[in-house]
């Protein structure tokens, strides 16, 4: 169990770029992912049953304990990022497969790597973490219903299929993790320490499929300007979350906490509705996002956790002579 911790620590530090490693390779070597594709679905279903494992009525409780920040996170994160995703495809004037997923990774719910980043930045983990659950469980009801008002124009959005789908992909996983934690208890805390490795191998193995089924799209006038979209998606969200944070004068942890919950998106459920709902070339958005996002919540975190250190580091030394 040792071995596999050390080795799950090891992913961790390295993860944005054996996300990279990983698509190339499937990008050259098509064959492993397209014998991926079809199971997708499973994978991130062993994500977010693990996310289950390691929640208790504790976090749910958490909720309702303090609803005002958690509710206008959640808020903030589904009106933001598909807004954006919308703006931005009207302005790069992008359209089909491309346009819908931005679309379709603008309306996924928070992602699991900003609860890192809030840590390592000094923000409300707990915030974090809520805020991420919440809008998880409330993604069978938003994604539909944004898919429906802003990429009805583009495609027909298969809204009961997608309702259905979301809920047996993304809250049976949740809440069969959820029914096992409260079942077993502490009996499962060994099982929790490999779970990031395996969440995180799930996740590289669905990059691997996206890449591999895309290869034929990939290098195309259109499929380029998805690179700056996703770029300017992501840190609009970073933007726009901590100006709304700070509109509404929340502490500097809330606000570290609702930027990285706005701006980071679950990108790996939306490359797996994406291959199995519209086109495989809808996925490119979702799993562009993955890479980048990890890559500036990396520098993100880094630079507020440092400013943190500064800011203590300067703090005056008060000695008992000056207290008495």
């Amino acid at each position: 169990m040792k071995h596999a911790e050390m080795v799950g620590n090891w992913v961790s530090k390295w993860f944005t770029w054996l996300v990279v490693a990983v698509a190339a390779f499937s990008f050259f070597v098509p064959s492993i992912g397209v014998a991926i594709a079809p199971h997708t679905s499973l994978l991130l279903g062993i994500v977010l049953f693990g996310m289950g494992l390691t929640l208790t009525r504790k976090d749910f409780a958490r909720i309702f304990r303090h609803p005002w920040p958690v509710f206008a996170g959640t808020v903030a994160h589904y009106v933001i990022m598909p807004g954006i995703a919308y703006l931005l495809c009207l302005i790069f004037h992008l359209n089909g497969p491309t346009a819908v997923g931005v679309i379709l990774v603008g309306s996924c719910p928070s992602g699991t790597s900003s609860n890192v980043m809030a840590y390592l930045a000094g923000g409300d983990v707990a915030l974090d973490v809520s805020i991420g659950m919440l809008s998880t469980l409330l993604a069978p009801i938003m994604l539909p219903t944004l898919l429906l008002l802003y990429a009805g124009n583009w495609v027909t959005v298969p809204a009961t299929s997608l309702f259905l789908g979301a809920i047996r992909i993304v809250l049976l996983p949740i809440f069969l993790g959820v029914l096992v934690h409260t079942i077993f208890g502490k009996r499962i805390e060994t099982v929790n320490r490999i779970l990031p490795l395996v969440s995180q191998t799930a996740i590289l193995l669905i990059v691997a499929s996206v890449f591999a089924a895309n290869q034929a799209h990939l290098f195309t006038a259109e499929t380029a300007l998805v690179i700056p979209v996703v770029i300017l998606h992501n840190l609009s969200g970073y933007g726009l979350g901590f100006l709304f944070s700070k509109l509404i004068r929340l502490n500097d942890p809330q606000r570290k906490a609702i930027t990285f919950e706005v701006g980071m998106q679950d990108s790996a459920l939306g490359a797996t509705l994406a291959m199995k709902y519209f086109h495989p070339a809808a996925a490119i958005p979702s799993t562009i996002f993955s890479i980048w996002h990890n890559i500036s919540g990396s520098i993100l975190s880094t630079y507020w956790r440092n400013k943190l250190n500064t800011d203590k580091s300067a703090e005056p030394k008060t000695t008992k002579l000056q207290e008495n």
